[in-house]
């Protein structure tokens, strides 16, 4: 390969690395609009609610999710990484390590509360939904276990709580929430947070 080659080669490598970057910009803005309109009309909202959420063509959507069943998934697994990855920001900027894990289960809450259709519109697929709720205890156990393990270690909670039971109760504190004006998850699911609490110890701030 002769030095024109190497050139050749090496600005097309730069040049690949702002496309890919941009594909990726791309697909989160599609994924965030999409999620927003899923939101507020369900998962069976028009392809072009979702188009128009993001600014871009009905054709640009089925280029990067030719299937609604593909954007689903897209949304369902981009809400679990943007939750999962809160965690170690909020450890590092709130007053307190409960603090943090207060912070981080209200996010978690808005989540389980504002995406169980997304989980309902996959449970006709049984391995699909599987793999999703595969996933989701991947990405999400971690963070919330050393939420648990900062708040024990500065003596903020009590040392016996187990990251899969307070995910799953604040889970259960959630069903139905969607359904119920009446019914205040997030106030039910912060007493919750607060109980977790040392009697010696002030609650989540």
């Amino acid at each position: 390969m002769d030095d024109d080659e190497r050139g050749a080669g090496a600005g097309a490598a730069s040049a690949a690395g702002p496309r890919r970057k941009d594909v990726r910009r791309n697909q989160q803005n599609l994924l965030d609009a999409a999620a927003a309109v899923f939101v507020a009309s369900g998962v069976e909202a028009p392809v072009r609610d979702i188009a128009a959420e993001a600014g871009v063509g009905v054709a640009t959507v089925y280029r990067h999710f030719p299937t609604r069943a593909d954007l689903i998934i897209a949304v369902y697994r981009h809400q679990v990484d943007a939750c999962a990855e809160a965690g170690p920001a909020l450890l590092a900027s709130s007053p307190s390590a409960h603090a943090a894990l207060g912070r981080w289960v209200d996010l978690f809450v808005g989540f389980l509360v504002t995406k169980h259709g997304l989980a309902g519109a996959m449970r006709t697929d049984g391995a699909g939904f599987e793999a999703l709720h595969a996933y989701f205890l991947d990405r999400l156990l971690p963070v919330c276990a050393a939420l648990l393990d900062a708040a024990t270690a500065a003596g903020e909670i009590r040392a016996d709580i187990d990251a899969y039971q307070l995910m799953r109760g604040v889970g259960n504190l959630c069903i139905g929430a969607e359904n119920d004006p009446r019914y205040d998850a997030r106030r039910a699911v912060a007493l919750l947070v607060a109980g977790l609490a040392r009697p010696d110890r002030g609650g989540a701030s």
